[in-house]
C-alpha cells in the first residue's frame, strides 16, 4: 500500500516559532514511517519556507531548497525551487504544526483552502474565532457558557484605569503562550500593563480575574463524535500559569505542576468535558482543540481559552491528558488523518 504524502509545516513568523519547532520534532518521533511519507516545510522567523530533512535542531542552518504551497489547485501540493527551476510534490495532507499568528488565527488555513489540499485541525473561521479571545467569549456566551467579565481596547483608544473592578489580567487579544500577559492589582498599573501587551498586538484583552482552579481538557473529533482527554489541573505555587516563559520548559515550571488526571471530583470531572465539548462545538471547532476553563469554588466552570494546534511537544498538556485517556501521541495523529480524509476517526 502506498504510503500517504504528508506535509508537515512548523517553525512560523510569530514569537511562538521555537514551540512549533519542538511540536513538530514530537510529532516526527510519532510518525508511523509505514503509513506516512513525511515533508517538513520548515518556516523561518523571518518568513522563509525550506523544505529540510526534519525539525532537527539545526535545521535553520542547513542548505534546504525553497518550497512554497502552492495556492494553485492543480498542483495540490509543493512548489520546490532549485537552480531557476521548479518540481511539484502533491500532498495528500497537511498537518500545520503552527501556535500563534500566520499559524492558528486562519491565514494558514485560507492558503490551504485555496490550495485544495485536506489539513487537519480548525478551518479558516473557527481559527480566527479562538485566536481572538473577545471574539471567542462573545460567541461562547451566547451559547449560555461563562466567560469572565472583560473589556478590549484597541488602537490608540483611551481607557480610564479607575473604571475597572481589580485584579485584572491584561493580554494581547490574538496571541498566545502568555506572551505580553500582566496580572494588574490597581489602577496605577493598568496603562503599562497595555503597554506591554500592545508590543504583540493592536488589539488589547482586559478581563477581570477569576478566582478558581485552572483545568484543561484536551478534545478530538468532529461535530457530534468528539474524544476528550483527561481534565488536566495547573497546580500553581505562585503567581499565575505562564505556559512557555521558562528557559528550559523540559524540565519544569519554577511555579506550575500540571496534575493529569486532574485531582478534582467525578462531578467536577464531567462537567468540564462537557462543558470544554459544548465550547468546541459553539466555536466550530474541528479536528482537535484544548479548551481552558477555570473550576471554581462552587463547582461552576468558566471559560478561559481556546487553542485550536496546541503545543505538542514532550511537556505540552494536549498530549499528556490524551495518553492519559488511552490514546498516545501516534494514535492521536492517525485519527487526526482519518478525519481529515474521512470525516471519521478510526
Amino acid at each position: 500500500m502506498d504510503r500517504l504524502k504528508v506535509g508537515i509545516l512548523f517553525g512560523g513568523a510569530s514569537e511562538e516559532h521555537p514551540i512549533s519547532v519542538k511540536s513538530a520534532r514530537e510529532i516526527a518521533a510519532h510518525l508511523d514511517a509505514e503509513k506516512y511519507e513525511p515533508f517538513y516545510i520548515g518556516i523561518t522567523k523571518d518568513g522563509a519556507w525550506r523544505l529540510c530533512d526534519g525539525p532537527d535542531a539545526d535545521w535553520e542552518n542547513g542548505h534546504h531548497r525553497p518550497a512554497v504551497l502552492s495556492p494553485d489547485r492543480s498542483v495540490h501540493g509543493l512548489l520546490v525551487l532549485e537552480q531557476g527551476r521548479y518540481e511539484t510534490i502533491a500532498l495528500d495532507v497537511v498537518l500545520p504544526v503552527l501556535h500563534g499568528k500566520l499559524g492558528e488565527d486562519g491565514a494558514m488555513q485560507g492558503l490551504l483552502e485555496l490550495s485544495g489540499i485536506p489539513y487537519v485541525g480548525c478551518d479558516i473561521q473557527s481559527s480566527a474565532l479562538c485566536m481572538d479571545k473577545s471574539l471567542a467569549y462573545t460567541v461562547v456566551r451566547s451559547a449560555g457558557i461563562a466567560t469572565p467579565t472583560f473589556w478590549t481596547v484597541t488602537g490608540n483608544e483611551q481607557l480610564d484605569p479607575d473604571r475597572l473592578s481589580y485584579p485584572v489580567f491584561v493580554k494581547p487579544a490574538r496571541s498566545g503562550s502568555s506572551f505580553g500577559v500582566s496580572k494588574v492589582s490597581g489602577p496605577e498599573d493598568l496603562l503599562g500593563a497595555v503597554e506591554v501587551a500592545r508590543q504583540y498586538d493592536s488589539k488589547v484583552l482586559i478581563e477581570e480575574a477569576v478566582v478558581g482552579s485552572e483545568v484543561g481538557c484536551a478534545i478530538l473529533g468532529n461535530d457530534l463524535d468528539l474524544i476528550a482527554g483527561e481534565v488536566d489541573h495547573i497546580a500553581l505555587s505562585h503567581g499565575f500559569f505562564r505556559i512557555h516563559q521558562e528557559s528550559t520548559p523540559e524540565s519544569g515550571s519554577d511555579n506550575s505542576t500540571p496534575i493529569v488526571p486532574a485531582d478534582i471530583p467525578a462531578q467536577s470531572r464531567a462537567l468540564v468535558q462537557e462543558t470544554a465539548k459544548a465550547v468546541y462545538r459553539a466555536l466550530g471547532c474541528g479536528g482537535l482543540a484544548r479548551v481552558d476553563l477555570f473550576l471554581l469554588e462552587d463547582g461552576r466552570v468558566v471559560l478561559n481559552e481556546v487553542n485550536t494546534f496546541p503545543g505538542m511537544t514532550s511537556y505540552s498538556r494536549y498530549p499528556r491528558m490524551m495518553a492519559a485517556a488511552g490514546v498516545p501521541l501516534n494514535e492521536v495523529i492517525d485519527q487526526l488523518v482519518s478525519l481529515t480524509l474521512t470525516g471519521k476517526a478510526r
